[in-house]
């Protein structure tokens, strides 16, 4: 990949998913072209929703990098920054066209009208989100990741997904958008328009809120007892933002962006979450 295209990844990572593009400075230096690429091309699948009205359109736009996927592991660029990344990712790494594709379909969910019926449900959309993502970036580091380490990296994702839909609440609540599984509205007594209504000061919002946090924590306490992620620790990084995130919910005010690098660059010196 030329440096040309690199840097560019690279400004529309930091722009687009800052916690992604400080965690790459600590993969090595010609590692992470490939990490831009890659998370660049899940920024522009994850926004679909943001920029479209009606599913069918969202289903459109991810038609057109189901496409431009599928071209790219064939050599073939279309004239997208992204595409190019692709091109060259898929030229040097040996990863499974299957795998963007699922992810790609996964992200169809957010510009459905569709709800998740329960917490497992909420677990394997992340897992198909956030999950897939950090396996896919852990793979473009390490081909062969260190025995037990597949387990953890599912546990950091989850944490991090978890926390990254929580910090996301009230975006997505308006565009009246839903994440929370509808068992655990429900034993509050909330359907959810009823929820798109809550004030801030509702103590169900809080219960709510608290349910998912305390299952974030878990996942991250569990991936922290994971096996070091050896050559994959970069992609693992993005997960040691979770306690601090979770710290701050309840404030209103997000982490400084020297506050998550000092939490990235804590992690990256003992090797591990």
């Amino acid at each position: 990949m030329d440096a040309a295209l690199a840097n560019r990844l690279a400004a529309a990572v930091r722009a687009a998913d800052p916690d992604r593009y400080f965690a790459t400075l600590f993969a090595p230096p010609q590692q992470r072209p490939y990490l831009f690429a890659f998370y660049a091309f899940h920024a522009e699948v994850a926004r679909v929703a943001e920029t479209v009205r009606e599913p069918m359109l969202g289903e459109i736009r991810l038609e057109w990098w189901r496409e431009t996927t599928l071209a790219a592991s064939k050599g073939q660029a279309r004239n997208h920054d992204v595409a190019r990344g692709l091109v060259a990712l898929f030229a040097e790494r040996s990863l499974a066209l299957a795998d963007f594709e699922a992810l790609i379909a996964a992200r169809a969910f957010d510009s459905s009208p569709d709800h998740l019926a329960d917490f497992a449900a909420l677990e394997r959309y992340v897992d198909s989100t956030s999950g897939a993502v950090m396996r896919l970036a852990a793979r473009i580091l390490a081909t062969e990741p260190a025995p037990g380490v597949e387990k953890g990296l599912r546990d950091a994702a989850l944490a991090y997904g978890l926390t990254g839909l929580l910090r996301a609440l009230p975006f997505h609540s308006g565009r009246h958008k839903l994440y929370l599984p509808l068992d655990l509205l429900s034993a509050l007594d909330l359907t959810p328009e009823a929820f798109f209504h809550l004030e801030r000061s509702d103590p169900r919002l809080d219960a709510l809120v608290r349910q998912v946090s305390l299952k974030a924590r878990d996942a991250f306490l569990a991936a922290r007892q994971a096996p070091k992620p050896g050559a994959a620790l970069a992609a693992v990084l993005p997960a040691a933002l979770v306690p601090v995130y979770l710290r701050k919910l309840n404030t209103g005010r997000d982490v400084p962006i020297h506050r998550r690098q000092m939490a990235l660059l804590s992690a990256a010196m003992k090797r591990r979450l």
